[in-house]
């Protein structure tokens, strides 16, 4: 065996030469076993033998390493609740209250189940609640806000959201003394049309609900107050919240907030934002979570605008300026926002968790004294993980960035120490360095074009989301093209660029160095840009160094044998494992994201490339074992065969996207609008007028799935976008056309609801400062959208929104959300337009003004030609539908 494993060092007196065995000295080497491959002369020191690894037992070593982490992340997973509960949370009850509030459907701002059914079941358990606890040391308060209000944000591009008479039902717990200051604890029981919203977010109202029972229970009296707000407005993109927080007479002495929401089904909640800053709410949660589960990581991604979402967070943060606590489940986002999102789904473990979680952060807010003046603990950020959900590794950004210097330091010392050596003859370690690290870089660049031509032809061939349904059919497709590719350019590398010149041992010893040399490069940078995530390569640079430095005398003597390489692999084991954790979040987040992000965003290019860089950070420390071996010709074999069948079995189209199983559903999103859109021109007459069937794919593949089972919808009636129309003349929910620029429009009869929209021009003035004011009116049903397009030489100088000052213009067009709930008066506003010039070229006029109703629930829902079209439509799809109407105005 050592014949074929191991390369033989000779010391001569006073130099170091590295010596590569061919297959000729097999019969010397074993015939040199006895004596280490002392020949006898006095003159020469003994041998050392040098082992290299086997290609099949790199190979198992590795992948044994790989699946025994990806194991563990997926067991920590699955278990939601660490030993025994501790009694005070009871989540049966909670579940109760999930299966009763989801019990009422679909549950949509201005429907009666959101706005009386809903409403008056929370009430009647906060008052059995207040009734059973009335004797106790704490009092209950409950008021019922119905806020009004406008303001603008910059989410799906920026726009304004009006609000009338939205709900809110706030419920403030205090020892009977009375407190001055208060947590806040936010859900909403609001949800998106069609979709029963249990994860999103009625578990959450239910958690609250059982908190609020044991805490008011407590015998011993709290020292600050909380106020548990359910508000049930937060799917019309976080309006209740607004109301609560600016205009609550209880939001002045509201200190921090913990806020519940949902980007996926059950599963555990994460702690995915905190703050800004004040980091004692980390060092809280840390210090009183039962099954801790957070991530600076998660926070940084969220609050860096890559994932399309935002929660009431934002509201309370920016328009509050208290600091918080953000958590979501995340799991299995794929029905999120769908009808499947049902209370059956979530386990009981799942509930229990978050309520342990909840009441025991919240018991120890509510007696602390950093509450009562949180400004004095207010600055510096803090950098917090949890290691596999057992514990929460949490410690000031100050310090980590004095931790994160010194490894670097470390690292850099070390380097310096190697090319110091009297062997490297000045630079030459440097140089060896420099076109190693040259050889790895490029190797990363040709890896990910290679696989992205990959993606590009799988696109071409029409088989984009192939993974929806088989999500390790991707790794298999992609993660072996990468891997394969790395191996075979190393190997090249190794064979033609090195050759003879260099032993295999030096240049697996290199290679390592490479990869720390990367890691630590990323640490430095991060570290500058303030980010707390660099702890991710502090990890993956001080353990390696580390085992290297232990097991530096161990591959000195034997080189690459098992003991190294098992050791090796183990000191390897905790920042890859964690490593592993972020890697499973981000697959767990985008994989379905890709399923809602729109017909632009190609799909395959988002995974092959996640893939990809997931494979290059992976096998950064195990580069060097490609220098380790002796050959790689049956990996690369392997991989070949692996990929080459995978494509096959994908361009075959083996693996469907979506599946309706009811046991795990990925579904396809569609947007159905049956619609009847009306234009008027500068005199007010109507120009043209039509109806039809609007239908919005929210993923790549557009209808390409849809019309085997429904032939009509096809690119015939695809839709184009008219640029002299405010959003293209379509009536847009929200402001996302930018998204999915592939609709299709199939004519149908004219839709005729209950109650129309009512929309007039009350007054158009020409004021003494030289603008022209334009007011509205408007009534309609609970959701409606403005849309405001100045025509060339005109724009808003003025308007009745927000602040007053018109904001956040998206390519010449304004976009206004409207909502309601019960009793909401008529829509007034009115905005000032300065003419510069008249428009010679483009549409008559100034402006053209346009409005679209949406009927989210009740009788005017639906049509006989949705329906009938809704049936058609196959199991796996899942098609959210409305009425709407759309009327356009030029002025």
């Amino acid at each position: 065996m050592e014949s074929d494993t191991a390369v033989r060092r000779i010391k001569p007196s006073g130099t170091q030469n590295y010596v590569a065995q061919d297959n000729s000295d097999g019969h010397r080497d074993r015939d040199r076993c006895g004596d280490n491959g002392y020949s006898g002369d006095p003159k020469r020191k003994p041998e050392v033998k040098l082992y290299l690894l086997r290609e099949g037992l790199a190979a198992s070593l590795l992948s044994v390493f790989i699946l025994v982490l990806w194991g563990l992340v997926h067991l920590s997973l699955q278990q939601l609740v660490i030993g025994k509960p501790c009694g005070d949370f009871n989540a049966v009850r909670a579940r109760r209250h999930l299966e009763q509030i989801t019990s009422v459907g679909p549950r949509p701002v201005g429907s009666q189940e959101n706005e009386v059914l809903t409403v008056g079941y929370l009430l009647e358990q906060i008052e059995n609640i207040r009734v059973e606890t009335a004797a106790g040391p704490h009092q209950l308060m409950v008021d019922v806000q119905r806020p009004t209000g406008s303001f603008s944000i910059d989410f799906l591009g920026g726009f304004t959201s009006f609000y009338d008479h939205v709900t809110n039902i706030a419920v403030r717990l205090e020892p009977k003394g009375g407190a001055n200051h208060l947590m806040l604890a936010n859900c909403h029981f609001d949800t998106v049309a069609n979709s029963p919203g249990a994860s999103d977010d009625a578990v959450s109202c239910a958690v609250m609900l059982e908190v609020l029972h044991s805490l008011a229970n407590q015998s011993s009296p709290l020292h600050h107050g909380v106020i548990f707000l359910f508000n049930g407005a937060e799917e019309n993109i976080l309006q209740a919240s607004h109301g609560f927080i600016t205009q609550h007479p209880w939001a002045k002495q509201v200190r921090a907030f913990i806020n519940l929401e949902a980007a996926g089904v059950g599963g555990k909640e994460v702690v995915f934002q905190t703050g800004p800053e004040n980091p004692w709410l980390v060092q809280a949660y840390v210090h009183a979570a039962k099954h801790p589960f957070a991530s600076v990581v998660g926070q940084e991604v969220f609050q860096s605008g890559v994932i399309p979402s935002d929660t009431d967070f934002r509201i309370y943060r920016d328009f509050g300026n208290i600091p918080g606590i953000d958590l979501a489940f995340i799991e299995n986002g794929f029905i999120y926002h769908t009808k499947y999102d049902t209370a059956d789904r979530i386990l009981t473990d799942s509930i229990q968790r978050a309520g342990d979680n909840i009441l025991a952060v919240l018991k120890y807010l509510l007696t602390s004294e950093k509450l009562a003046d949180s400004s004095e603990y207010r600055h510096g950020n803090m950098v917090f993980f949890d290691l596999l959900g057992v514990v929460v590794v949490a410690y000031p950004a100050r310090v980590g960035t004095i931790l994160n210097y010194l490894v670097a330091t470390a690292t850099f010392l070390y380097l310096a120490k190697k090319a110091s050596l009297p062997g490297n003859r000045g630079g030459r370690y440097v140089w060896d360095l420099a076109c190693a690290t040259g050889v790895a870089v490029l190797s990363w660049f040709v890896t990910l074009l290679s696989v992205l031509i990959v993606a590009l032809l799988v696109t071409l061939l029409g088989r984009s989301m192939f993974w929806y349904n088989h999500f390790y059919s991707s790794i298999c497709l992609y993660g072996a093209a990468a891997t394969g590719k790395m191996i075979f350019i190393h190997t090249l590398a190794k064979n033609l660029y090195y050759g003879v010149t260099k032993d295999q041992t030096f240049l697996g010893d290199l290679y390592f160095d490479v990869s720390l040399l990367l890691w630590c490069c990323s640490l430095v940078w991060l570290t500058q840009q303030g980010l707390c995530s660099a702890y991710v390569p502090m990890l993956m640079v001080s353990f390696p160094l580390a085992t290297r430095l232990l097991l530096a005398k161990e591959f000195k003597h034997r080189g690459a044998s098992v003991k190294y390489s098992v050791l090796y692999l183990l000191g390897l084991a905790l920042p890859y494992v964690h490593f592993m954790f972020l890697i499973w979040v981000v697959f767990e987040i985008f994989t379905p994201i890709m399923g809602r992000s729109g017909t632009e965003i190609p799909p395959e290019v988002v995974l092959a490339s996640l893939v990809t860089l997931t494979t290059i950070f992976l096998s950064s420390f195990f580069l060097h074992f490609i220098y380790l071996v002796r050959s790689t010709k049956w990996i690369l074999a392997g991989l070949a065969s692996i990929f080459i069948i995978m494509f096959l079995l994908v361009s075959s189209g083996l693996f469907f996207p979506y599946s309706g199983s009811p046991d795990s559903p990925r579904p396809k999103r569609v947007f159905l609008q049956h619609t009847t859109r009306t234009f008027h021109n500068l005199q007010g007459q109507v120009e043209s007028h039509d109806s039809g069937l609007w239908i919005n794919s929210f993923d790549y593949t557009g209808i390409q799935h849809i019309t085997p089972n429904i032939p009509e919808i096809n690119d015939s009636v695809r839709t184009h976008c008219r640029e002299d129309r405010p959003f293209c003349g379509y009536p847009w929910f929200l402001p996302v056309k930018f998204l999915s620029k592939k609709n299709w429009y199939l004519p149908a009869p004219e839709v005729s609801p209950s109650s129309p929209l009512e929309f007039r021009l009350l007054s158009k003035e020409e004021t003494s400062w030289g603008t022209i004011k334009m007011a509205f009116s408007a009534k309609g049903p609970s959701h409606m959208s403005l849309y405001l397009m100045p025509h060339r030489g005109a724009s808003l100088s003025t308007w009745s929104f927000g602040d007053g000052t018109p904001q956040f213009d998206l390519s010449g067009e304004y976009f206004v959300f409207y909502s309601h709930g019960l009793d909401a008066p008529t829509w007034n506003f009115w905005f000032e337009i300065q003419v510069l010039i008249y428009n010679q070229t483009g549409p008559e006029g100034i402006i053209s003004v346009a409005i679209s109703s949406h009927y989210f629930f009740g009788d005017d829902q639906r049509t006989a030609q949705l329906e009938e079209l809704l049936h058609r439509f196959p199991t796996w799809a899942f098609p959210s539908f409305w009425v709407s109407t759309y009327d356009m105005y030029r002025y």
